[in-house]
């Protein structure tokens, strides 16, 4: 699906829309539904036909929704900005960067509402090249960090940020690193090695450096993850960083450095497959460590996403949150988003994750930039950009249906699974209830939500999904 500059306005009426229907829909006591289908080219509509709760009904699969049992906040769903990300936004010229940043982030009716970004701490792999934020010629050290400079970011990163922050002020910004400088490594090499112990101190005021670099260019990080796939030494920048080495390094470095220059941003470790909890949950059974540590962050290459409930199960009184999954390039809607929402949108959500982050935000039709020896060279975008045209990808809609109803600050609600309808439901702050159902069979599916002693009747094809809201 494309547009070209001129259709940007009534691709927003059309696609994000229908407000004044909507709003009518409320009035009636009628369900809001926004429709995915890709077998049929539906994605992401507002349904100008919608449902009405009516008398409790009996029916084979009935979806129960109940606001008693409060579950975790969730702080918002969104993509990851990488340099190249960036890059192809500040391409475009301003009118049609503006007009798809305000449908991205915008928490107005005319946006989809993004409202959480990751960034890189330096380059990753999605970046025209490998940089720090000291790099420094070889056998040079600055452990003072004199020579701290954001340097690269502010050539497409930092300006897109404050663009964005200025159409949602509220964006919640994570950073995470995906090597130190080249001078802190075992192998001087920006991929794999280790970080040197006795430069442990120096890449914890590295982080400090960073994240008051940002404040001054009016770019808050809520949070930071410690390590990017630390279990990944393979990739173009990266680091291996085992679970005993980060505990060390939170609990003796990073933690008090934080702590000593009064700094608010939030630890989180891990940030690799679901595959490995023992590694946070080790991290976390330290309690010098855990007492700096706001919980633990997690992809999905590997293992199952209830993985994340064992970490939940483990340490309750710390957070989770899903960091990244990326769509391989050409992109399939029907697999995609379906595989997508199954696993993440829902099964993140239901095993306790308050965000979730595709991996990400943009690509051009040739999926550059990335790096060398193991750079992404099919990671697929939410959006392709080609000059001022836009095609939007499936980690656009995927994030679309939760991201524009589920705003931060919503809570998570007790639902059941009948059958194949994956689903989860949420009380955003305005006090609407929030359900998301993928319809998980070979088959089409009806079936009744029921709230309260009402319910109201549903139908999905095989593959579909659904935002309902009342």
């Amino acid at each position: 699906m494309q547009t070209t500059k001129a259709h940007w306005y009534k691709r927003l009426a059309v696609t994000i829309g229908v407000a004044a229907t909507l709003g009518t829909q409320a009035q009636k006591g009628a369900v809001k539904v926004v429709l995915t289908d890709p077998a049929n080219n539906i994605l992401f509509q507002h349904q100008t036909t919608a449902p009405v709760f009516g008398k409790k009904e009996t029916s084979p699969n009935i979806i129960t929704v109940d606001d008693g049992p409060k579950f975790q906040k969730i702080d918002g769903f969104g993509w990851a900005l990488t340099g190249g990300s960036a890059g192809h936004l500040q391409q475009m010229t301003q009118a049609a960067r503006t007009a798809l940043l305000k449908e991205l982030f915008s928490p107005e009716a005319s946006g989809i509402g993004g409202s959480y970004i990751r960034l890189s701490i330096g380059a990753s792999d999605l970046d025209e090249k490998v940089f720090s934020y000291n790099d420094l010629p070889a056998g040079q050290t600055d452990t003072a960090m004199e020579q701290f400079d954001l340097g690269h970011d502010r050539i497409a990163v930092i300006p897109t940020v404050k663009e964005i922050l200025a159409i949602n002020p509220n964006i919640t910004i994570m950073g995470s690193p995906w090597s130190p400088p080249v001078w802190m490594k075992t192998n001087n090499d920006a991929r794999g090695g280790s970080l040197k112990p006795e430069y442990y101190p120096a890449y914890a005021r590295y982080f400090v450096k960073y994240i008051k670099a940002m404040q001054a260019e009016g770019i808050r990080i809520d949070a930071i993850t410690v390590q990017n796939e630390p279990l990944h030494p393979g990739n173009t920048p990266s680091l291996l960083m085992l679970a005993p080495d980060q505990a060390l390094f939170v609990k003796n470095h990073l933690g008090p450095a934080f702590k000593n220059a009064g700094i608010k941003t939030k630890i989180i470790i891990y940030d690799h497959n679901a595959d490995k909890p023992e590694y946070p949950i080790s991290i976390l059974d330290d309690p010098e460590a855990k007492k700096y540590i706001d919980g633990s962050a997690f992809h999905l290459y590997g293992g199952k996403i209830e993985a994340l409930s064992k970490v939940h199960e483990a340490h309750p009184d710390k957070n989770l949150y899903f960091t990244e999954q990326w769509v391989g390039a050409p992109g399939n809607m029907k697999r995609d988003i379906a595989e997508h929402v199954r696993n993440l949108i829902i099964g993140a959500s239901r095993n306790w994750s308050r965000i979730v982050i595709e991996w990400n935000l943009s690509s051009n039709p040739q999926l550059k930039p990335h790096t060398d020896r193991g750079g992404c060279d099919r990671c697929l975008g939410a959006v392709t950009i080609s000059q001022d045209t836009v095609k939007r990808n499936p980690a656009y809609y995927i994030i679309a249906h939760a991201a524009k109803y589920v705003r931060p600050g919503s809570v998570r609600i007790d639902t059941n699974i009948p059958g194949a309808l994956p689903n989860v439901a949420f009380k955003n702050p305005q006090g609407q209830i929030v359900l998301v159902v993928l319809n998980d069979s070979k088959e089409s599916a009806t079936f009744n939500v029921q709230y309260k002693k009402r319910s109201f009747p549903a139908t999905l094809n095989a593959g579909a999904m659904a935002t309902y809201v009342w």
